[in-house]
C-alpha cells in the first residue's frame, strides 16, 4: 500500500457486564467526560481531544471489546480502502455509509486477521475541546491500543498489508523470542501495538496526559482511590514514553502516559530491544520489576467477541 490511508487512532469500544461501575471509573476517577448517553450505551470524551469520544461503553451479559476505530484522511479515502480490502479478502461486516455514532461521519466495517471488529471514518465533525492547564491530571486524549494475539507475526503482516501501519520497534527476549511489535500510522511511534499472548484479546488502552507532573497526579489519584496499580510509574525506552498501569473495574489494563516518541519516519529503523534488560522495560529504575505474573495480568480473558470464520 503506498499511500496511507489512515490517520490515527479514534477511539476504542468496550462491553461490560457491570456498566454503572465501569462509567463510574471512567467518568470518575479516570477523568474522562460523559458526553452522551443511550439506553446502555455510554460516549466519553478527552477534554483536550478533538474526537468527540475515546471510549464507548455497553452494557451488555459478557466483557469483550466491541471495535477499534481509526480515522482517515477523506471519505474517498474511506471507500478505496474498502475496496482494497475487499480485494484482499478482507471480510467486510458493513459497506462505507453514514455513521449515526455523534459527530456521524461516514465509515465501515470489517474483521481484522484474528476476528477483532476494526472501524475505519472519515469527516466525523470536531468536537469542541480544551487546553488542559498545568497541574489538570486528566487524560488529554487516547495515545494508543496494545492488541494481544496468539500468532504475532501473522498479525503484524496483515495491518501491514491491509491498513498500512509501519514497524517502529520489536520487544524480544532471548528464551521467548518476539512478544511485541510497536505500529505506527503517522510520526508517532506506535498508535498500535501487538503483543504475543495466549489467546485474543485487549491487552491494554492508553491515555495521554498533559506533561509529566500531570502523569504523576494522576497515576497518584488512580492508586489513592484504591484501584489497583499492576506496574509503574516508569518510563519505557521503545517509545520512550512514561507508563503507569492499572486495572479497571472489569480487569482491563489502562495506562496514563505521556511524551511518546514523535518519529523522523525517512530516516527511522527499527530496533530490537531485549526485555529482559531492566533498562528497556524501565528507564528509570522506579516500576516495580517486570515478571511473569505482571504479564500475565494484561493477558486478559478469552475475547468473546472474536469472529471465528467457518471452515471453507
Amino acid at each position: 500500500m503506498s499511500h496511507r490511508l489512515l490517520t490515527h487512532l479514534r477511539h476504542v469500544d468496550l462491553a461490560v457486564p457491570d456498566y454503572d461501575k465501569q462509567l463510574d471509573f471512567y467518568a470518575g476517577v479516570w477523568g474522562l467526560t460523559e458526553v452522551a448517553e443511550d439506553s446502555g450505551i455510554s460516549f466519553l470524551a478527552a477534554e483536550g481531544s478533538p474526537e468527540q469520544y475515546v471510549v464507548r461503553l455497553r452494557k451488555a451479559d459478557e466483557k469483550r471489546l466491541d471495535l477499534v476505530s481509526y480515522g482517515a484522511g477523506s471519505a474517498a479515502d474511506v471507500d478505496t480502502l474498502a475496496e482494497q480490502l475487499l480485494a484482499g479478502g478482507v471480510q467486510l461486516i458493513s459497506q462505507p455509509g453514514k455513521l449515526d455514532t455523534p459527530g456521524g461521519g461516514y465509515g465501515f466495517r470489517f474483521f481484522d486477521v484474528d476476528g477483532r471488529t476494526i472501524e475505519v471514518s472519515a469527516d466525523v465533525v470536531a468536537r469542541r475541546h480544551r487546553r488542559i492547564e498545568e497541574k489538570e491530571a486528566i487524560p488529554v486524549r487516547l495515545s494508543h491500543v496494545v492488541l494481544n494475539s496468539p500468532d504475532l507475526n501473522r498479525t503484524r503482516e496483515w495491518y501491514e498489508t491491509h491498513l498500512g501501519f509501519r514497524l517502529s520497534d520489536t520487544l524480544s527476549s532471548p528464551h521467548m523470542g518476539e512478544v511485541m511489535h510497536f505500529m505506527r500510522i503517522s510520526n508517532q511511534h506506535h498508535s498500535m501495538a501487538l503483543a504475543k499472548g495466549p489467546h485474543t484479546s485487549l491487552h491494554h488502552v492508553s491515555f495521554e496526559m498533559r506533561g509529566l507532573d500531570e502523569y504523576m497526579r494522576g497515576s497518584g489519584r488512580v492508586m489513592r482511590a484504591g484501584f489497583r496499580k499492576i506496574w509503574g510509574p516508569g518510563r519505557h525506552m521503545a517509545g520512550d514514553n512514561t507508563f503507569t498501569y492499572f486495572l479497571d473495574p472489569h480487569g482491563n489494563t489502562v495506562e496514563y502516559t505521556t511524551e511518546l516518541e514523535e518519529l523522523d519516519e525517512d530516516t527511522w529503523h527499527p530496533h530490537v530491544y531485549d526485555f529482559s534488560q531492566p533498562e528497556v522495560t524501565d528507564q528509570w529504575g522506579t516500576a516495580n520489576p517486570m515478571n511473569e505474573l505482571i504479564a500475565k495480568e494484561s493477558f486478559n480473558d478469552v475475547d468473546r467477541g472474536v469472529f471465528v470464520a467457518p471452515p471453507v
